[in-house]
């Protein structure tokens, strides 16, 4: 009840009235808020106050960053980069819980489909293989979009499911990005080639035998010694791989935001200074009356035009109406480039690492891969041999 409270007080700032009740009918305690939607000050609803301009949900990013704030005030956890996956309903998380959630199905799926695939084409093509029916179309703003086939039998009026609404990793870029990834990881690299001495023409001779053996046992050797050039397991290697590029993938969306965030910043900060340049003129013309003010206005019309354009392009910059110091936005915008800098710095360190370790894990597969040649070749001689004899 207290953090609910909390919420409401900072969200609402004792303007609206509500109700807030407190369930415990499920596992976790959980507030239901109820509000008017009138502002009993202003005359003025939610909406119109809170969820007007241009950026999208503004209350409800509100809503969360106070809940946020308030559950790490309180030690309650919180969910970590919402932005990387969409929520699910309560009845979706029930059947998540029984292994049954279809979307998480569909997320699996695709995971697999996406390992075993060429490129973008292929994975359309073997999306069909593993029980996905797929609607793409690039043209389209929502251009890709699943269904299990499954679910299409059972229920014949079943939509697809936009490739957004199962997350950020299963959007179609970011679908071509993890098959490059997959590809690259697992990459053929050419190795050491394991004479097979069992054919006839080494029995008829020695001297040829005596060198294939040779070549063979050089071959064997690199491979173990490539093999314990690292002290990690394949399996830890590809793992560590693997969450090197998660983790690259990850920082994707942040930087993308800050730098969305720096070209706002760069649009801002010198609209303000035209503003500031021209209301001079305004402000003069305001102060004036009758013919002085008339002569003023023909004189400087150019000056008075511009006044009125950059306060237009300030309410579109700044719908709340609170334009903001350039001196905080310019200290703003210069540590937003120098985090933004600082980001592209790790991810670039984070993929250098992801590569490394993608070439460790290769080079481990094929030093495996070697010696078990090399071992099979020596069993198969020595079975050709006694069978000689």
């Amino acid at each position: 009840m207290l953090i609910g409270q909390e919420l409401c007080k900072a969200l609402f700032n004792d303007e609206y009235q509500y109700v807030l009740a407190v369930h415990c009918d499920h596992e976790h305690i959980h507030n239901h808020i109820i509000v008017n939607n009138v502002n009993f000050y202003t005359g003025k609803t939610f909406e119109t106050e809170h969820n007007q301009g241009k950026i999208p949900d503004r209350a409800w990013s509100k809503l969360r960053m106070i809940s946020d704030e308030l559950c790490r005030k309180h030690g309650l956890s919180i969910i970590e980069n919402p932005h990387l996956s969409k929520g699910k309903s309560h009845w979706e998380w029930e059947l998540d819980k029984q292994n049954l959630s279809w979307k998480e199905q569909l997320k699996r799926t695709i995971d697999e489909v996406i390992k075993g695939s060429e490129d973008f084409e292929d994975f359309l093509a073997k999306c069909a293989d593993f029980g996905i029916l797929v609607d793409y179309n690039p043209d389209h703003k929502i251009d890709l979009k699943f269904m299990l086939a499954e679910q299409k039998e059972r229920n014949p009026r079943a939509k697809f499911t936009r490739a957004k609404t199962l997350g950020y990793f299963y959007e179609s870029q970011q679908i071509r990005r993890r098959i490059e990834s997959y590809k690259y990881q697992m990459s053929h690299r050419p190795t050491a080639r394991i004479i097979r001495t069992t054919a006839e023409k080494f029995q008829q001779s020695q001297g040829l035998q005596n060198w294939a053996d040779r070549e063979n046992m050089k071959a064997a050797s690199k491979a173990l010694n490539e093999m314990n050039a690292s002290n990690s397991t394949l399996e830890e290697l590809e793992s560590a791989a693997h969450r090197a590029f998660a983790e690259f993938m990850v920082m994707s969306t942040p930087q993308i935001e800050l730098s969305d965030r720096i070209h706002e910043l760069e649009k801002q900060i010198p609209a303000i200074e035209e503003y500031r340049k021209y209301k001079v003129y305004y402000k003069t013309y305001s102060s004036l009356e009758g013919k002085a003010k008339k002569k003023y206005g023909e004189n400087c019309r150019y000056e008075l035009d511009q006044y009125h354009e950059c306060r237009k392009k300030l309410k579109e910059l700044f719908p709340d109406g609170i334009i903001p110091k350039i001196k905080d936005l310019q200290d703003e915008l210069k540590k937003a480039r120098e985090d933004y800098a600082k980001m592209s710095a790790e991810r670039k360190a984070l993929k250098k690492e992801a590569d490394r370790l993608s070439r460790l894990a290769q080079q481990k597969r094929d030093s495996q891969r070697t010696l078990a040649r090399y071992m099979q070749n020596e069993q198969a001689a020595k079975r050709k041999k006694s069978q000689l004899e």
